[in-house]
This record gives C-alpha cells, structure tokens and sequence, in this order.
C-alpha cells in the first residue's frame, strides 16, 4: 500500500469512527483534511517554545505509551502533531518500533520531536554501582535508536523519578551528559509523578535538566505551590510537558449523583480538562495518551482554541465537580505512614490507574514489579481491612481490592 493510500485509508477510518472531532467554539469549522481542503486552508495548531531548547511545537503533542495501532500515529502526524512521547520499556520496545516505522515510512524525521525514556526501577537505584548505571544507559539508548530507527532522539528522559536524590545522582548526571555530548540525544531530562515538586526544585538546582515531563491536571487547582515551581521552573528555560492530563482514573465513576454524571457523557470531560491544563502558558505541551480515532480528533480541537466552551466553563466551576477532584490521587505520598505494612500506596495506585482506566495491564504489571516484594501489592493479600488512608479521600481500600483481583 502507497503512502497515498494509507493516508487516505487513515482519513476514512478517522472520519468514519465519529464526526471528525470537533467542531471550534463556532459550531461551524471541522479540523482536518476534509475533500478539496488543502493544508494552508486549515487554522494553525497553536504552537508554543519548549524551554531553551528552541524547539517550537503544538501544543498538543501524542503520548504513543498506550498506542498500539501505527495508523493512530500516522493520523496523528496527518493533522499537525509533531511531538510524540515514548519510552524504552513500554510495551517491551514494540512502542518505539511502532514510533520509528511509522516516522520513517514518513520521512518525516526532521520534522517532529521525538521524547524516549530509560528507566531503572527505583528500589534497585541506591544499590548499583556508578559503572553499572553507566552501563545500563549506553546499552539502552543504543537499542532504543536502533528501535527508533534514528541516529538521536530529541529528548532523552531519565524515567519516573519520585526523589531528589536520583536527580542529584553524580553517576546518571555523567552519564546523561555523556549520552548527550555523543549526539545520541539532543536535549536532557526527567519525568515524575511523584513528589513533583520536590523533585522538579531539585531539578532547578542542578541546571542540567532541560526538559521535564510532569504530572500536572485539574485535580492540582488548590495547590498554589505546585503551580508556582512549575512556574518557576519554565522562568528558568526549562522546557515543561504535561502528561496525565485528563485525570484517567476511575474517580468519575465512583458514588456520583445524576447531576455529576450527565457531565462525563461525550468530550466535556476530556476538553475542558485539557484546556485547563494547556491555558497556564507555563506548559509548553500536553502529551494525552489518546488509543483511538475518537480520543485523537477530541484532543486535537483544543490545539486550536483554548477558550472554554459555556459547558466547559461550567463543568469546571461546577461545586460538585471541584469537589469529586479531590478523588484524584496526586501521589503525594501523605497516605505512606497510614499503611502499617509499609505498602507503597502511590505507586500501587498508580498500577490500579494504568490497569483500569487506561486498560494497559502490561504497564500495570511493570509498575508494580519494580518495587520492591515487601512494598508491592503482595503484601496487601493477607489484610482483611486496609487500613491505608488519604487525606484527600481517594478510595484506596477499593483500588487495592480491584489490584488484588488482578495481580496479587
């Protein structure tokens, strides 16, 4: 099949899953390619600056961690997005194959910014030597070109960091800076979802980071100290992206009133959470893991206009809905000292969100086999009653229950 053909196969296949997502505030303008449009007919992506990288993006970008269908990607370059976000571990590789196939069969190499990420589970950090952590990198950045197709990657990501000391590690620093003077990536950083904002100031510090990929979504609206290191952090040109942007856990689902659930019927839910997110000017982009033609078209209208929609401005001021926020887990770990067992709540529920409300149970499997046997939800198998608490009122006695039925 002739590139030609596969794009307009990508085009029917888009168009046919649902209307071609959204229509702009005016009700009138469809986005993307439609009969006898061409490209310069189209209103512009809006774009912002990533840090001091100078690399100038949409502001929706595609994380590919839960794709798994390379005509999604191949859509997904078709109207406008240029940045795609993936890793060494996900899906064992096949998503950077995916990635790198896909990119090249384009020949579109030059055009997009391409983000990868190697990552050592933390519990084995602190017990490898300076030479191994070498070692591990050099031989995982190699395979993820290979993969990838491509002699470097923009930006190479030191994955899932949730402590200052990995950030101030002398060896992962040598060894990003080593990577990074081999022109094997072009710019260097760190993803987190846990104790970010301990972690990015510490990133601030060390001036090497020039890139950082954060958790950042509505369910951070009261926390003015997050906002303001974010802030900062960008202040500095650091290049910030945002990824679980639309609160993908089942906290939507859970003891809702009619009222509330009238609100997560169509793309209400998705839009206006990511607008929320994309309108601090201090994020450059938003990496939402759309696995569909629908999610796709839904997410690639908020690259065109950020002003809220009146539904959207009221789903987000709604009292109720502020309120099921604080259901969201924030990782900030304050659950920690409630688990007399000493279980890592955060990232145990961060294994029951990849599970449930993305469906990657691989993703799933590998967050918790990378904590330690005595921290993982193994040892949650044996308690009666959980007795783990959150201050903010997640339901983690049920989360740990549906984990159980599935892992433990």
């Amino acid at each position: 099949m002739s590139l030609e053909e596969k794009i307009n196969r990508r085009a029917f296949l888009s168009t046919s899953a649902g209307v071609l997502a959204g229509v702009l505030t005016s009700g009138k303008k469809v986005l993307g390619l439609q009969p006898g449009q061409s490209r310069q007919d189209q209103k512009s992506l809006i774009q912002r600056t990533l840090g001091k990288t100078g690399y100038k993006i949409p502001i929706v970008a595609m994380g590919v961690m839960n794709a798994d269908n390379p005509e999604l990607v191949y859509r997904a370059y078709e109207l406008g997005i240029r940045h795609f976000d993936t890793a060494a571990n996900y899906q064992r590789g096949r998503n950077e194959e995916m990635v790198g196939k896909v990119i090249e069969e384009l020949k579109a190499r030059d055009k997009v910014v391409i983000a990868t990420k190697i990552f050592i589970p933390p519990q084995q950090r602190n017990q490898l030597s300076a030479e191994k952590i070498k070692e591990i990198h050099l031989r995982t950045i190699d395979d993820c070109l290979r993969r990838l197709r491509t002699d470097y990657v923009d930006i190479l990501y030191t994955h899932n960091v949730p402590d200052v000391d990995w950030v101030k590690n002398p060896a992962l620093i040598e060894t990003l800076q080593e990577i990074k003077a081999q022109k094997k990536a072009r710019f260097i950083g760190l993803s987190t979802h846990q104790n970010m904002n301990e972690v990015i100031r510490a990133a601030m510090e060390m001036k090497i980071y020039e890139v950082i990929l954060a958790t950042f979504n509505y369910s951070f609206y009261d926390y003015p100290e997050y906002l303001e290191t974010l802030k900062k952090a960008a202040s500095q040109g650091i290049g910030l992206i945002a990824m679980k942007t639309q609160c993908q856990q089942p906290w939507y689902r859970e003891n809702n009133p009619p009222e509330i659930k009238k609100f997560y019927e169509g793309q209400l839910l998705n839009t206006a959470l990511l607008k929320w997110v994309l309108r601090h000017e201090f994020i450059t982009c938003a990496v939402p893991g759309f696995t569909t033609f629908d999610q796709l078209n839904e997410d690639i209208t908020v690259a065109y206009n950020l002003e809220y929609t009146p539904e959207e401005k009221k789903f987000l001021e709604d009292r109720l809905v502020k309120t099921q926020m604080a259901a969201v887990c924030r990782l900030c770990s304050q659950c920690l000292p409630s688990c007399p067992k000493g279980v890592d709540i955060p990232n145990v529920l961060r294994a029951h969100m990849y599970a449930t409300a993305y469906g990657n149970l691989y993703e799933a499997r590998e967050t918790l086999d990378s904590l330690s046997p005595e921290r993982s939800i193994q040892v949650c198998v044996d308690c009666q009653s959980c007795l783990a608490r959150c201050v903010r009122g997640v339901n983690i006695r049920r989360r740990v229950e549906e984990l159980k039925v599935l892992f433990a």
